[in-house]
């Protein structure tokens, strides 16, 4: 029981600070601020992420430029938030893809040339990891900030991934049978996702037009089999890079649920999904 509350406390504060940076704006009455709000929380779930990324491929003997690696992800979750930045003109947008641009290939050369003072075996590979938690974790958080011009589209997928969630462990409690990847995931089983996804459409379908956006229903469908699909997809992943270093949970900033890419795995493969889908019927 003692566990129990732990997990709610914890769960009820992170839902406060995640939806509160989300609604910010609304409830500040000032769009800016909201997104600078927003942005700042994106940072640190960013920042969180990658530390723990990091400190995951060390235990398998990664020695990756974890200073560099924090700068990127900094760097191009900031820059991406600018993207719908309610100021005038579309000169930020073209300011923001020219930095996002610049940041990417000066850091890249960077991150390989860096390797040249190490005494790594696989100077390479450390490379790719300093630089793989800015497509993993900082795209991703970024594009979270820049669909901050929408908080109902980045509400209802928070909503859809966590329906999706619920609905599969019960559906794979009750009736599943057959393992989808027990190497990586042993609870999951293909009955209880395919119950997950079609509770996230079924939600996408009947509430989301309740909401005031400019997507019709079959919008909804289409975003709650992403939220279902893709976002499976992301906590099997999480999963694997557990399972390779024999840990549990990614860290333990959230009593009783583990740490930040333990809460954010789903969103971190939706996000760019979503964003692009938004961004689509602009």
């Amino acid at each position: 029981m003692k566990n129990f509350w732990v997990r709610t406390a914890s769960a009820t504060v992170y839902a406060i600070l995640f939806l509160g940076s989300i609604y910010s704006g609304r409830l500040l009455g000032n769009a800016v601020a909201g997104t600078v709000i927003l942005t700042a929380f994106a940072l640190f779930v960013a920042i969180g992420c990658t530390f723990e990324f990091y400190r995951l491929v060390g235990k398998q003997g990664a020695t990756p430029s974890r200073w560099l690696g924090y700068l990127m992800a900094a760097f191009v979750t900031a820059v991406l938030s600018l993207i719908n930045l309610p100021v005038s003109g579309g000169v930020v947008g073209n300011v923001v893809m020219c930095l996002f641009i610049l940041g990417i290939f000066v850091g890249t050369p960077l991150a390989i040339a860096l390797q040249l003072w190490k005494h790594s075996e696989r100077p390479f590979a450390d490379a790719m990891y300093t630089l793989l938690p800015v497509l993993y974790i900082a795209l991703p958080m970024g594009l979270m900030s820049a669909l901050h011009y929408d908080y109902n589209v980045l509400v209802m997928c928070i909503i859809m991934v966590w329906v999706n969630d619920c609905f599969a462990y019960m559906g794979g409690s009750l009736v599943g049978k057959h393992k989808m990847w027990p190497r990586h995931s042993p609870g999951k089983t293909w009955e209880g996702t395919a119950i997950g996804v079609v509770a996230a459409v079924l939600v996408g379908v009947f509430i989301g037009p309740l909401f005031v956006t400019p997507m019709g229903w079959y919008d909804w469908a289409v975003l709650g089999f992403v939220c279902g699909v893709i976002g499976t997809l992301g906590d099997l992943s999480e999963s694997m890079l557990k399972r390779s270093v024999d840990v549990k949970d990614s860290g333990n900033i959230m009593p009783g649920h583990g740490g930040f890419l333990d809460r954010f795995d789903s969103l971190l493969f939706i996000l760019p999904v979503v964003a692009a889908y938004c961004f689509l019927l602009k």
